[in-house]
Formats: structure tokens, sequence, C-alpha cells
């Protein structure tokens, strides 16, 4: 299993597909996604060893230029992040709901994975751009003591880019609810 994940943004369709091209090409890392997203940008998620994470976002980073938006590399990643991401999640129960919302891609990964790693949560989805305007969500359940400690964690870290957009915490969502998230 892969343990650190990394990740670049960008402006430009062009110059994110030929940067995501000499990403995988530098080292032996695992293609996350590699897509636009709106509004026209694109963002390329791999996984790996530290070290090969680090190498292939140092060279995208490079290749990016002037089109660099963000980037991060997380050498620890909490394992709900990757299958998050694809919206491959199914939770064992429901209980409270807890949204987090950014304009940042890179920094709504970032307060996932904080997100999971201070609380006892499940991950429903990590949404990254399309159809959002160039924002991102992150959605989760578990207890509201373990949500709210969750959104706390991950408000945190937005915070410090001036990113977010709104967290919400609800204590008992409707059972009807449920199947628009999954």
């Amino acid at each position: 299993m892969y343990r650190a994940i990394g990740m670049i943004e960008l402006s430009s369709v062009a110059r994110g597909i030929y940067a995501a091209d000499l990403m995988l090409k530098t080292a032996y890392v695992e293609v996350v996604s590699a897509t636009s997203v709106c509004p026209g940008k694109y963002i390329a998620i791999v996984q790996g060893d530290v070290a090969a994470v680090e190498s292939s976002i140092s060279v995208g980073i490079e290749a990016a230029g002037e089109y660099l938006i963000d980037s991060f590399i997380l050498p620890n990643v909490h394992e709900a992040v990757f299958p998050a991401i694809t919206a491959t999640t199914m939770p064992d129960g429901t209980g409270a709901l807890g949204i987090m919302e950014s304009f940042s891609l890179a920094s709504m990964i970032i307060a996932a994975d904080a997100a999971l790693k201070a609380a006892d949560i499940q991950a429903l989805e990590l949404r990254l751009g399309r159809g959002l305007g160039g924002k991102a969500y992150f959605t989760f359940t578990g207890d509201v003591a373990a949500v709210q400690a969750a959104v706390e964690a991950g408000k945190a870290l937005v915070l410090e880019n001036g990113l977010l957009v709104d967290i919400e915490v609800i204590p008992s969502p409707a059972d009807k609810l449920w199947t628009t998230l999954y």
C-alpha cells in the first residue's frame, strides 16, 4: 500500500497534461487522478513511496512554471483519502454528517487527511473541482463529537490560506439525504 500522495494544480490544461507526463516518467508513481477540473484547471495526483512522490511532484512543479496554482506532498496520508477521492467509499453506518468546502482543491485534500487522523470518522467523498466552479468539498460521517472534532482539525488547515467556503455539521441527517451522498 502506498503511503504518500502528492498533487499539482495548474491554470492550464495543456501544461497540466505535459507536466503529468513528465511526473510519470520521472518516478515510479501511480496516478490517483489526472484530469481537467472547473474552471479550466488541471490536477495531477500521484501516489507511491515518499521519495518517488517527492521526485515526481518536484518535476511537476518545475514543468508547470507560471501555470502552477498549488501543490503538496503528504508523506503519511490516511488510507481513507484514496477511496474518498475516487468516490468508492461505503460507510459501515450513518451518524452525524460533516461537510467541509474550500476554494482550494489541494487544501481540501490536506484538510480531509487531517480530519481523518483527528477523529474516528468514515470518509464519504472528496470531490475535487468537477462541476463545482473550481471548489472542493469533503463529506464524512461518525458520531457527533467525532464529526465536530474532524471539522475543527480540517477547518484550521483551510483557514491558514484563507480559502474556506463553509463547514457544516448535521447531527441527525434525514434518511433520504443519505441516498444523495453516495
